[in-house]
């Protein structure tokens, strides 16, 4: 094989790398709007120093890795910790939002990381459980090294050597660094929640009838569809609903206040990461159907468990399969 075939091939594993690198970067920064941004600049630095890797010094996997965790560290740097509603102080008591927070102090959805195909079970257990916003929100606790040790070896099965060589620290170190990630995951650990199920007729049924008490403003068959410790939360705001009877009394105010999502509509999306999407739509003063917000949605117990409301993410509608203006029924 001639240097310029070894070259190829090389960069057609690189770029085999990208998805993976994606979920990676995304766990590390708990934004998508930056993940495009580190997935690029590591496929940019990889290619430009591709004819000085070397394979009998480390696996591809891990030279690759270790670029992106430099690319996400240097993101990190300075950034003040991203988090969902509920991490940012206790429930709402009353109806005031609050002022808005901006945009990096929200965990936000993955884009490009749907429902995995055929594979083996326990490894899309993982892979759901750590890409579920709840997860991801629960890294960012997390110093930013520790972040990077953790997701490589407890979620993509790393070796220490392999960890060590990808954070640039000896063997020992990044072992210590995995035990204290560990110790501060426990303390934050996320609610459990139900895998995605696409195929799942119950799982649709449930969502149709969420749907469907919202856009009825049913408040008795949103009680129906909502775990006991269900909660709902509104980014940019830091206001957040603990418990269905919050939940659907915050709806009957809503409607009693002639302000109840009065002919807003809302559109299964499928599944991003771990998590179900769906995107609500408001019409417009001429009467179109145009995005409002994109809902992320956790199944507890086979109940709606907690949902994130995300205003303002209508242009990342179409990254989600959702329509710019939804047609009339």
């Amino acid at each position: 094989m001639t240097v310029r075939d070894e070259t190829g091939s090389l960069v057609a594993r690189l770029e085999s790398l990208r998805g993976p690198l994606t979920g990676y970067c995304y766990r590390l920064l708990g934004a998508s709007g930056e993940v495009d941004d580190a997935v690029q600049e590591t496929m940019l630095r990889a290619f430009r120093a591709i004819g000085g890797y070397d394979p009998k010094r480390a696996a591809l996997s891990t030279w690759v890795h270790r670029i992106a965790t430099n690319v996400c560290l240097d993101m990190l740097r300075g950034a003040e910790r991203r988090a969902l509603p509920w991490d940012m102080g206790p429930a709402a008591t009353g109806g005031d939002l609050g002022v808005p927070l901006p945009p990096d102090r929200w965990v936000e959805p993955p884009i490009g990381l749907g429902p995995a195909g055929a594979d083996d079970p326990a490894h899309l257990a993982v892979r759901h459980e750590t890409l579920r916003l709840a997860f991801v929100a629960a890294l960012q606790w997390l110093p930013p090294r520790q972040r990077a040790v953790l997701v490589l070896r407890d979620v993509l099965g790393f070796s220490a050597a392999e960890t060590a060589e990808v954070v640039e620290t000896s063997v020992a170190a990044a072992n210590s660094a995995l035990q204290r990630a560990r110790a501060t995951l426990e303390r934050h650990r996320p609610r459990p929640a139900d895998p995605p199920e696409p195929a799942d007729p119950a799982q649709r049924d449930l969502l149709r009838r969420y749907v469907r008490a919202f856009e009825t403003h049913d408040v008795r068959g949103l009680l129906d569809v909502l775990a006991d410790d269900a909660r709902s939360g509104m980014p940019p705001f830091p206001w957040w609903l603990d418990g269905p009877a919050s939940i659907t009394a915050a709806m009957s105010a809503a409607m009693s206040a002639g302000d109840a999502c009065a002919g807003d509509r809302l559109v299964p999306a499928g599944v991003a990461g771990g998590c179900w999407t769906l995107g609500q739509y408001r019409p417009d003063t001429d009467g179109a159907m145009r995005p409002f917000a994109l809902l992320v949605v956790e199944l507890r117990g086979g109940r709606i468990g907690d949902v994130v409301t995300y205003l303002g993410h209508g242009d990342r509608f179409a990254a989600f399969g959702l329509p710019a203006l939804l047609p009339d029924r």
